[in-house]
């Protein structure tokens, strides 16, 4: 029984709207993931909060009406709901393997780090959305704060630049 747990990995990886998340799951499912394994794979969709990084005045006074609260909660939902659906189809063809999902709210560089530690993963992938100097600086790095911060091991996976440019979601069906 003790080499059974030993066999057993909890993979959690990180999605958000953007295609390099996407990838990274696909990579994660034709890399790292195998079949008849004892593998759980976690998609973790994180609503971030509200009256974000940047907004303009309207958006962020129409925040602090009461009557916005519940419109805001099912957009977010079904933002999460629309990203998980599309993860989950990514991993439609698994056998054997447990597939969860979970939505969480809050800063994404902290909540991801949380639940890697409270899901007990062992290991985290994310995509990376490839920011330069100036817009890291700005809007900061998930990637690299989970590095960072994670205990377990962070796989962080780059899309090539051929496949961004293309932006076709078949691509990540062929790597």
């Amino acid at each position: 029984m003790a080499q059974e747990a030993e066999n057993e990995r909890r993979v959690l990886v990180a999605v958000d709207e953007g295609d390099e998340s996407m990838y990274a799951l696909s990579w994660c499912l034709n890399n790292l993931v195998f079949q008849n394994s004892k593998n759980t794979l976690i998609l973790l969709y994180v609503n971030p909060p509200r009256g974000g990084y940047y907004m303009p005045f309207e958006t962020t006074a129409a925040l602090d009406d009461p009557e916005t609260h519940p419109a805001m909660e099912r957009y977010s939902q079904e933002v999460a709901d629309c990203v998980l659906g599309k993860a989950k189809k990514l991993c439609k063809d698994l056998q054997h393997v447990k597939v969860e999902t979970r939505v969480e709210n809050g800063d994404p560089r902290e909540v991801i780090c949380e639940m890697a530690e409270k899901l007990g993963a062992h290991v985290l992938v994310m995509g990376s959305h490839g920011y330069g100097l100036i817009k890291r600086t700005f809007l900061g790095s998930v990637s690299s704060h989970c590095a960072q911060n994670v205990k377990c091991p962070v796989l962080i996976v780059k899309k090539p630049k051929s496949i961004a440019a293309a932006g076709d979601e078949e691509s990540y069906h062929s790597e």
